[in-house]
């Protein structure tokens, strides 16, 4: 929420390059809907921040997520359709890493065009 706030100072008093201020509101826009579609309840951005009640985080980091998937063929695509059908608890390579069982479907709460607009987002992180 910090960097949100951080992020609309600097754009506010035009403290950043014109690409820079495009960077920012688009870094804005997607915080915005991952908010709105209840992403922020699971998982955060950085890395290292706790779960509830000082426990393991419930869903991952997004640059543990990016950091896995870079570079890997058809990331994307998988991964949207994660956002919006789950994953299987059995397959998980997040086990021992995220209090989380798995990601529940979340067809309801994102579209699909969005949620491969969030996913793009965060694989570039």
């Amino acid at each position: 929420m910090k960097a949100q706030h951080t992020l609309a100072a600097l754009l506010a008093f035009g403290l950043l390059s014109p690409l820079a201020q495009a960077d920012a509101k688009n870094d804005a826009d997607m915080l915005k809907l991952a908010t709105t579609s209840g992403c922020m309840t699971c998982h955060s951005i950085e890395t290292g921040k706790p779960g509830p009640n000082g426990m393991k985080p419930i869903g991952p980091a997004w640059q543990d997520v990016a950091g896995q998937y870079k570079g890997k063929p058809g990331a994307s695509e998988f991964l949207t359709r994660v956002v919006l059908e789950g994953s299987n608890p059995y397959s998980s390579h997040w086990k021992g890493k995220v209090s989380g069982l798995s990601m529940p479907p979340n067809a309801v709460a994102i579209t699909e065009g969005n949620a491969r607009l969030l996913v793009n987002w965060i694989l570039a992180l």
